[in-house]
């Protein structure tokens, strides 16, 4: 017994109502393909969603400990704190600036 309807379709001479009947079956597997393939689509993207969540969160939560982490820095130093601003933008300056020439 052929496995699948291009088998058969290899097997037979194939008629008008052959024809018609295997087009049907073909249409019927692929229309449950692409409904098995949304399926599946969809599952990862609302899986792929509940992830960034909790990564997004995650990130959040650590910006914002970093950013009180600075900020108690530059409350302890001003002046060093200034100085290092200062630095990282000459640094960032001249890294610019030498690509243009």
């Amino acid at each position: 017994m052929p496995a699948n309807a291009v088998d058969q379709a290899n097997d037979t001479d194939v008629t008008g109502s052959d024809s018609k009947r295997l087009a049907a079956e073909a249409q019927r597997t692929f229309i449950e393909a692409r409904a098995k393939i949304e399926q599946v689509v969809q599952e990862g993207l609302e899986q792929l969603r509940a992830h960034s969540r909790t990564y997004a969160d995650t990130a959040g939560q650590q910006l914002d400990v970093a950013q009180q982490y600075v900020s108690e820095r530059v409350k302890e130093r001003p002046l060093a704190a200034t100085g290092a601003a200062l630095g990282v933008g000459v640094l960032i300056g001249l890294l610019l600036s030498s690509g243009r020439r």
